[in-house]
């Protein structure tokens, strides 16, 4: 028995030592040899950490309106958890029941999702602790939160308990307070906080702002330890980008292309406003459209979220036709009395181009009247004939056709223009064939034509500040080149306003506003579509893309507008009858919301006919061609001139016209004077009211006098400078000062 007691004490203390022995070795490994790693964890478990999510930055219209901003916003949560609970204790509430009603009632959400939702388990099968409605209770407004708080509160005082299961997340969302206008330049950002399209996704990175944080110790029921350790990094907001368009002009632009979607029936229709002199972006729309802040509702239309103002390639048909006519006058080709056959045209190895009426034409007229009825015979003389396929490509080229115009906006598309065959170099200069743009080259490519023949990189965005250091970038206007002469700028838009004044054969006379000068162009463009018996693609019979594209004032442009409408619903539908009108309305809404108040005449102001939309005026041009007067005698000169009922002055003492101001070929208002130089010997200056600022240097120049500006615009009053011989004073204003007829005045001696 003894041995077997000291055996059994050996063994006793053997597997106690043992024990001990590994007790030691594993409190060595833990504190020594894994010190790190259980440091780490215990610090995981006294320290928490909070993020602190960033302000996203504003987007505003150029005068500080909001067009997209973040504010407070609720996601719905229910707790499966608890609501089991209350369930079994109290199965007579049915409050499982009532939740799930109130939340499809308000919601929309499927009551069978519902269930499931408030049923929800952990992996380990053990009922969630809350659950969020998602989709539909994710990121609600106030109002949609208030109708489920007051039904809380009724349920609270109906079963006495605080904690029902129903839960409100304080959120924020994007919101959009002009709903659909300018979506698809704003974008938008979806319920997950993801940047979608537009400027939100492009400017995602500054509007963002960085996450701060807060790191604190806590004990075990997450309560921060007083004398614990405490990080704090505060989160820096996002910057806010203020944008070139103009509210107001935004609105317009929706206003009128709505009206025209719902009366036209059309796959689409588009239109931009932009300021020439710097492409700014005055305004931009698409339809169809969506409601950024409710963008699923269309989530099964996506033409819907397409811009196609800078998605979209159309054929340009006529509106292409001002690259042409641009081209020509630069290299001098285009003489507007000249003479063609019209009707059509046919060159080696290709067929027939006719023009638009059938190829009946209109007999012999002139280019100037060819451009006011849209001949392709006559651009195709022009373009192919005179021009040639190199120069004409080269225009092309340098009006940026075939690159991206580079905007601020993502997804923008282009197409190399590859004229291979004759056909081609024919076709395109009338805006067929080959020839596909998007409407934001066509804008970019006429502000180009409006602003003395620079090409611009449209913008959108004005300026990015930065809310924390104050620092702003701003976009400045950039030339990509100088595409054509400002001269030839000049006399391409008098060329093109004729196409609106002349209410007789003048395709844009639907665009025709009374008191202003408006240059412009129409579009009709047949589509390319499957022919289903030969397998051919072909050009259709009845369906069209029409378009109307212009700029105003002609003396000093202040809005390019480009206006495209893909397949209006109409039969005979024309860029003259569709797009025009809806020209006519954005532009005159917005000249005057420019305070670009319009210069009516006499006439104009007495005919009740002009104060309306649909004016139609008299017979009588309200712009006419200047003639070549020079080598006449002053007889011969004066009548000619009065044929087309411009006023004249003399200067000088000579029988002959040595030379005439403004030159021969300048479309001018039929009201304005032309000056008659007789012989240039130093004298007295002759009344310059209403002259341009070059014609007006041109004068002082032939008369060797000096003179100082001030303003800009048009001569309206002049003065010589007292004690000083041969100078003056020229006075000038925006706004022509003849745009009827004024009597000269005496020149003033100060």
């Amino acid at each position: 028995m003894t041995r077997r007691i000291k055996l059994r004490t050996l063994l006793t203390g053997g597997l106690f030592t043992l024990l001990f022995l590994g007790l030691v070795v594993r409190i060595y490994w833990v504190q020594v040899v894994k010190a790190d790693f259980w440091t780490n964890q215990a610090m995981r478990t006294w320290n928490a950490s909070e993020t602190l999510p960033p302000e996203r930055g504003k987007l505003l219209d150029r005068d500080g309106r909001v067009l997209a901003a973040n504010v407070l916003a609720y996601t719905v949560a229910v707790g499966p958890k608890r609501l089991a609970e209350l369930e079994k204790s109290h199965p007579e509430w049915r409050l499982t029941d009532q939740i799930v009603s109130k939340l499809h009632a308000v919601l929309g959400t499927d009551e069978a999702k519902l269930r499931e939702m408030v049923t929800a388990k952990k992996k380990n099968g053990d009922l969630l602790d809350q659950r969020e409605i998602q989709p539909d209770g994710w990121k609600v407004d106030k109002t949609v939160m208030d109708r489920l708080a007051a039904f809380r509160t009724e349920m609270r005082k109906l079963t006495g308990v605080t904690n029902i299961g129903l839960y409100f997340v304080n959120e924020q969302k994007r919101s959009y307070p002009n709903g659909p206008l300018a979506s698809h330049i704003l974008g938008y950002e979806d319920k997950q906080g993801i940047a979608i399209a537009g400027l939100e996704k492009k400017l995602d990175d500054q509007l963002s702002g960085t996450p701060g944080f807060v790191k604190y110790q806590k004990d075990g029921t997450r309560t921060q330890l007083p004398n614990g350790q405490l990080e704090y990094k505060q989160p820096i907001d996002g910057k806010t980008a203020t944008l070139t368009i103009d509210m107001d002009i935004q609105f317009y632009i929706d206003q009128a292309l709505r009206a025209a979607f719902d009366k036209y029936k059309p796959i689409s229709i588009t239109a931009i406003a932009a300021d020439p002199s710097t492409m700014e972006i005055l305004g931009m729309a698409s339809l169809p459209d969506y409601n950024p802040n409710v963008y699923w509702e269309k989530a099964q239309d996506l033409s819907a979220f397409r811009d196609n103002a800078i998605q979209s390639l159309y054929e340009p048909g006529s509106t292409f036709k001002i690259v042409t006519l641009a081209a020509a006058v630069q290299e001098g080709l285009f003489k507007p009395n000249d003479t063609y056959k019209s009707g059509s045209i046919s060159f080696k190895n290709m067929k027939p181009i006719r023009d638009h009426n059938n190829g009946r034409g209109w007999g012999p007229i002139t280019y100037l009247d060819g451009l006011k009825h849209s001949s392709n015979v006559a651009f195709a003389k022009l373009g192919y004939e005179m021009l040639g396929k190199e120069k004409l490509v080269q225009y092309i080229n340098n009006f940026g056709f075939g690159q991206k115009t580079g905007i601020e906006l993502p997804n923008e598309v282009s197409r190399p223009i590859n004229l291979q065959y004759a056909s081609d170099v024919a076709r395109a200069t009338f805006g067929q064939g080959s020839v596909l743009v998007t409407p934001i080259q066509q804008v970019a490519a006429v502000a180009a034509v409006a602003n003395g023949g620079k090409l611009m990189v449209p913008h959108i965005v004005k300026t990015i500040s930065d809310p924390t250091t104050g620092d702003k970038e701003v976009t400045e206007p950039q030339v990509v080149r100088q595409v054509i002469s400002e001269e030839t700028s000049r006399k391409v838009g008098e060329y093109l306003e004729t196409v609106v004044s002349d209410k007789e054969i003048g395709t844009g006379k639907s665009a025709y506003i009374p008191g202003y000068r408006i240059a412009g162009k129409t579009g009709t463009a047949q589509k390319v579509v499957l022919n289903e018996k030969t397998g051919k693609r072909e050009y259709s019979a009845n369906r069209y893309v029409v378009s109307f594209i212009g700029y105003a004032p002609v003396e000093n442009p202040k809005v390019v507008l480009y206006v495209v409408v893909d397949e209006p619903q109409v039969d005979n539908a024309g860029g003259g009858s569709i797009a025009g009108p809806i020209f006519k309305e954005i532009m005159g809404k917005s000249l005057q919301h420019l305070g670009i108040k319009p210069s009516l005449s006499e006439d104009e102001k007495t005919d009740p006919k002009s104060k309306t939309s649909e004016t139609k005026g008299n017979s009588d041009d309200v712009t006419a061609i200047v003639p070549d007067v020079t080598g006449m005698t002053v007889a011969q000169a004066k009548d000619r001139l009065k044929q087309g009922k411009f006023p004249v002055g003399v200067h000088g003492g000579g029988a002959k016209v040595l030379q005439q101001l403004p030159k021969a070929g300048s479309v001018l208002p039929a009201t304005q004077r032309i000056y008659l130089l007789t012989d240039t010997k130093p004298g007295n200056v002759p009344d310059l009211k209403g002259l341009s600022l070059r014609d007006a240097m041109e004068m002082c120049s032939l008369l060797k006098v000096e003179f100082t500006v001030e303003g800009q615009g048009y001569v309206v009053s002049q003065k010589a400078v007292k004690n000083a011989d041969n100078k003056w004073i020229l006075q000038l204003k925006l706004a022509p000062a003849n745009g009827s007829s004024v009597p000269p005045a005496d020149n003033e001696a100060d």
